[in-house]
């Protein structure tokens, strides 16, 4: 009598266990479905691209192929082994990748630009841990073939100027695709890639192929927004660009921000 009074007791338990256990599994999994993917899905659609007004004949009418769709990121620094615990990377990484996926897919960008430090130990990183680091950023911000991806070199990747060398210049180089400033054109507009870390003045060997680089560029902008009519001697042979103002894109080091300057 007393075992079968046991098995009942045992059986009522079990049974309000496993109800307490489905009831906290109702609760939590809708809270981690929303908080973990929905979220990123109600906050970024809120977002729109602005209705540019562009300086056009009345005739003529605004279509997609004038406009750019282009989005800038910056400082996504991608945590290292030396000061970045797995959790705190695991934590960052999931909500990096879920917030630019999501605008990915809701804003289809043409062109994505993120603007230098996307790694946190770029300046110090073995080849090992670059390697390592560099395999998680292409899973994080892996995109689809028609949106480009270009990234800008930044203090944190390669160090600052004191740090940098040709080496670290040249594996940032090698995965990203980047040139010390290099000019990028899409629908007509001129986007300056510079290395700011290379602008420190000092007659470095990097600093002087820089320099000489962009002075080539600057040179190729203004002989670019002279009408033919005023061409001067020295950019008649010169390649010319689109005529508009361009963007110039680069980390600045003092004070700390990512700048994006327009340049006409």
């Amino acid at each position: 009598m007393a075992f079968l009074r046991f098995r009942i007791v045992s059986k009522l338990f079990l049974r309000k266990r496993c109800s307490l256990t489905l009831k906290l599994l109702c609760f939590t999994l809708p809270v981690i479905v929303f908080c973990e993917f929905l979220i990123y899905y109600i906050v970024i659609i809120q977002c729109h691209w602005p209705q540019v007004k562009t300086q056009t004949p009345e005739d003529s009418e605004q279509t997609s192929e004038s406009v750019l769709k282009a989005m800038f990121l910056a400082d996504t620094h991608l945590l290292g082994e030396i000061q970045g615990h797995w959790l705190d990377k695991l934590r960052r990484e999931w909500q990096m990748e879920r917030a630019f996926q999501t605008a990915l897919w809701l804003l289809q960008p043409e062109v994505v630009f993120i603007l230098g430090d996307i790694f946190d130990e770029g300046k110090w990183s073995s080849s090992q841990a670059w390697s390592d680091d560099v395999r998680r950023f292409q899973k994080m911000f892996r995109h689809p073939a028609h949106t480009e991806l270009i990234v800008i070199v930044g203090n944190h990747d390669i160090g600052f100027h004191y740090e940098m060398t040709e080496l670290k210049l040249k594996r940032f180089s090698q995965v990203f695709n980047f040139t010390s400033e290099k000019l990028v054109t899409r629908k007509g507009i001129n986007f300056v890639l510079v290395n700011s870390v290379a602008m420190e003045g000092d007659g470095c060997k990097i600093c002087r192929a820089a320099e000489a680089k962009l002075a080539e560029l600057s040179h190729r902008l203004n002989c670019s927004l002279q009408k033919p009519s005023n061409y001067q001697k020295e950019c008649r042979n010169v390649d010319k660009l689109p005529p508009s103002s361009s963007i110039l894109l680069q980390v600045c080091l003092r004070p700390y921000f990512v700048s994006v300057r327009i340049i006409g």
